[in-house]
């Protein structure tokens, strides 16, 4: 081994990786908290649906009931165990998968759809409750003949999303925000519209897309 001290510009070099390197295990320390409860929050949610799916499963026929839905305008008939949400319902039953379960308590408004025209978060509501009513979930928005509707084209325009997952809930809540009459002003719209979170944080570009359809000409 050189007895050579090491020169100033290998001593600057050697100071440098050592600050990068306490710099990048300092941002790991503070984003693990972080990690650790989002984890958490979706391994409670999976243990709620788990535990449905379960017990679901040790009903009898006997105690199951029959209910008709009028789903996205066609009439379905469904066997569901009592305990059955109407997201479940939606998603398990009749495949219809749009319709997203985020925290599974009624809080972030992913699960969102229309139940005879009013807002309602479906993970909360049980599919008995609903005999007979009629459901739009984000699959039932488009026009006939296919074409979107006009608020999944202003959200596709307008940018108003990212990761996508609160998406359809955003969109069948917006749809609903118009026809209620609650999207007079930007303000407005954020009031109505708090009840659907978006973890990505695209409000400014939800508001635009409401204010571009609400603006839009009646043709």
């Amino acid at each position: 081994m050189s007895d050579t001290p090491p020169s100033d510009a290998a001593r600057r070099n050697f100071l440098r990786g050592t600050a990068a390197s306490g710099a990048s295990i300092g941002l790991l320390s503070g984003c693990a908290p972080l990690a650790a409860s989002n984890a958490a929050a979706a391994r409670a949610a999976d243990a709620d649906r788990t535990a449905t799916t379960t017990a679901a499963a040790d009903v009898p026929a006997s105690a199951r009931a029959t209910i008709h839905l009028t789903v996205n305008r066609k009439i379905r008939t469904l066997t569901v165990e009592p305990r059955t949400t109407l997201v479940e319902a939606l998603r398990d039953t009749l495949g219809m998968t749009g319709t997203k379960i985020g925290c599974n308590h009624g809080q972030c408004g992913a699960c969102t759809v229309l139940v005879d025209g009013r807002r309602t978060n479906s993970c909360l509501v049980l599919a008995v409750s609903v005999d007979g009513a009629k459901i739009t979930t984000i699959e039932g928005l488009s026009v006939p003949g296919g074409a979107p509707h006009p608020m999944q084209q202003a959200f596709a325009e307008k940018d108003a999303f990212q990761c996508g997952y609160c998406t359809p809930g955003q969109i069948v809540s917006a749809v609903a925000c118009i026809a209620e009459g609650h999207a007079g002003s930007a303000a407005e719209i954020r009031e109505y519209m708090s009840g659907n979170l978006c973890r990505c944080a695209a409000y400014p570009n939800i508001v635009a897309a409401i204010e571009m359809v609400r603006d839009a000409p009646k043709g």
